[in-house]
Order: structure tokens, then sequence, then C-alpha cells
């Protein structure tokens, strides 16, 4: 992986979540990549029915929490729900956090 100087003198971290539903269940995946280029990679799976969005929110959440536990100072988020995106952002409501549709 090539390592942006950049970013990694910025400190800043990226999450990147994705919900998935089908027959069986539900769930998501995220990844979390510190700023020196090493990634934790988490699969969750949900005990309820959740729709994609749903998905995408608890992934977000689900990875905040652990960037949290780890200190975590800066962080990029992206998703590719644009409803999770827009309302995050504040473009659905007025509360703006830096989060980005991949």
């Amino acid at each position: 992986m090539e390592e942006n100087h950049s970013e990694s003198e910025k400190g800043i971290w990226k999450l990147s979540v994705d919900g998935s539903s089908c027959i069986t269940g539900s769930g998501a995946g995220l990844v979390l990549t510190s700023p020196d280029g090493w990634t934790l990679e988490y699969a969750l799976r949900f005990k309820f029915k959740a729709t994609n969005n749903e998905e995408e929110w608890e992934a977000l959440i689900a990875g905040l929490t652990i960037a949290k536990h780890l200190e975590v100072r800066k962080i990029e988020a992206s998703s590719d729900s644009q409803l999770v995106v827009g309302l995050t952002n504040g473009e659905y409501c007025h509360a703006p956090v830096l989060l980005r549709q991949h």
C-alpha cells in the first residue's frame, strides 16, 4: 500500500462501511484503516431483519465505537448509502460530520 505522507501526518483514519441482506439474514462489514496503513476488518451479523440503510447505520456506529476505544482523533468515513451520508453530513438535518459516499 502506497502511503500518502500528508494524510499520515494529519493522523486521519479511514472507516469504510457496507451493509448486506439476503433471505437468511442481514449483516454489515467495516474496515478501519490507520494513517500508517494497518487495517482492522469486521463482519457483523444481525439477529434481526434490517434494511440496507439500517445495516449501514449499524456498521457506522460499530466503526465509530471501535475508533473511540482506540482513541482516534480524526476519522473520515465512507458509505454507499446516500441516506446515511446525507444525514451524517447534515444535508438532511443540521449536524455536519465528514462522511463521503463511495
